[in-house]
């Protein structure tokens, strides 16, 4: 699809097509703003991404009029999520009292998301998603970005817009461009991510988090297990020197699978993917006609699977914020620091304790066996509110009516 970068409109290029800029791309364009997504990517299949739906985000769905379309895609729901601690089931969360309309969080493949997202908003005329866009640079005009640059099927182009909004994740090439300060926090371990394929008489796991000396994950994808293996920062080079066959071993300690059903699956380190966790948030978000919202701006431990969760909030956030500024020809920096503040909390309440979380992993063992089952059975409102925090957050976000 060609651009035309040449409206009179209020106009506002995205640079990402993850959740945060497809959702706020859709709400944007809803209220007659010309808005211009570019996504790197051909189409949105990438494996082993943020795959889960949180209550808050199936909220604001239905608060846009499609969550009975939506949820007619293929997912699985939990209703509660549990682990395994001392070799017994525990309830870590429940989401059954929720004041949200759907009390479950939702797994589906993010590419049927992005895709759902995307048909509706291609609905909207003044909507142009744009794929094989690899931004190069950003446009400044006397200290203002005024738009990128970006190569679009190997021809470079320029997208002039009164707003870009870096939406582009954890490795974002427009906060990297306006060399916006990043404070780092420590992360003390990293995930492999891999598929086991499902047979006819796999018993029905409960998903959540499994293994009494490692976390081993699982998700049902209706014809594969997705499962992750917490190790130990920087440890990889180390295990694969060891060989697959002593990793094999491994993940027959901690996970519900015999050996010989994990070899069939796993026969190289290529079907083994690393996600190198970080936790990260810019110092400030924002510089004049520039914004970065979702991983761009704060990069989130996979713990409680919230990542997609905060970047839909952010763009909610966002469209509340500028929308009527933008169109009025009225946006400044001030509106868009005003983003920042009021998405700052959730964003440092929620990294503390996912801080907090990977702490207490880390003196788990120090304390003497059924502490940990014995401290959750004493607090039963544990689940309840770890339900609330996964399921909706510090606080929630609304789009506006109208």
């Amino acid at each position: 699809m060609s651009p035309n970068t040449e409206s009179t409109a209020a106009s506002c290029c995205i640079v990402g097509g993850g959740p945060a800029g497809l959702m706020l791309g859709y709400l944007l364009a809803r209220k007659g703003i010309d808005v211009t997504v570019l996504e790197k990517h051909p189409d949105f299949l990438r494996d082993f991404r943020g795959d889960t739906i949180h209550p808050s985000t199936l909220e604001i769905i239905w608060q846009l009029g499609f969550l009975d379309e939506f949820l007619q895609l293929p997912h699985q729901r939990a209703e509660k999520l549990y682990g395994e601690i001392n070799g017994k089931e525990t309830t870590l969360a429940d989401f059954s009292h929720l004041p949200t309309q759907c009390k479950f969080i939702a797994f589906m493949p993010q590419w049927d998301f992005l895709n759902f997202i995307a048909r509706k908003a291609a609905l909207l005329p003044n909507f142009r998603l744009i794929h094989h866009a690899q931004v190069l640079s950003l446009i400044e005009v006397q200290g203002q970005v005024t738009g990128v640059m970006a190569e679009v099927d190997g021809d470079a182009q320029p997208f002039h817009a009164d707003l870009v909004v870096g939406c582009d994740g954890r490795n974002s090439i427009v906060r990297e461009q306006a060399g916006m300060e990043i404070r780092r926090f420590g992360a003390p371990r990293d995930v492999l991510w891999l598929k086991i394929n499902q047979r006819p008489d796999d018993p029905k796991w409960s998903m959540g988090h499994r293994g009494p000396k490692k976390n081993f994950i699982m998700i049902d994808r209706g014809d594969y297990w997705q499962c992750g293996y917490s190790i130990a920062k920087d440890s990889l080079d180390t295990l694969k020197a060891q060989g697959i066959p002593s990793f094999l071993d491994l993940l027959a300690e901690v996970s519900p699978f015999e050996r010989q059903r994990l070899q069939e699956d796993i026969t190289h380190w290529d079907d083994v993917r690393l996600l190198v966790i970080r936790i990260d948030r810019l110092k400030e978000w924002a510089k004049p006609g520039l914004l970065c919202i979702g991983d761009a701006a704060h990069a989130m431990s996979p713990i409680g699977g919230v990542g997609v969760n905060l970047a839909i909030q952010d763009a909610v956030a966002t469209a509340n914020i500028i929308t009527a500024p933008l169109l009025s020809g009225t946006l400044s920096l001030p509106h868009l620091k005003r983003v920042q503040r009021r998405r700052w909390f959730p964003t440092w309440a929620t990294q503390s304790l996912q801080i907090m979380i990977s702490k207490a992993g880390q003196k788990k063992r120090s304390k003497p066996p059924g502490s940990m089952e014995l401290w959750l059975r004493n607090r039963k409102f544990i689940p309840f509110l770890f339900g609330r925090l996964i399921g909706i957050g510090f606080y929630r976000e609304m789009p506006k009516k109208g």
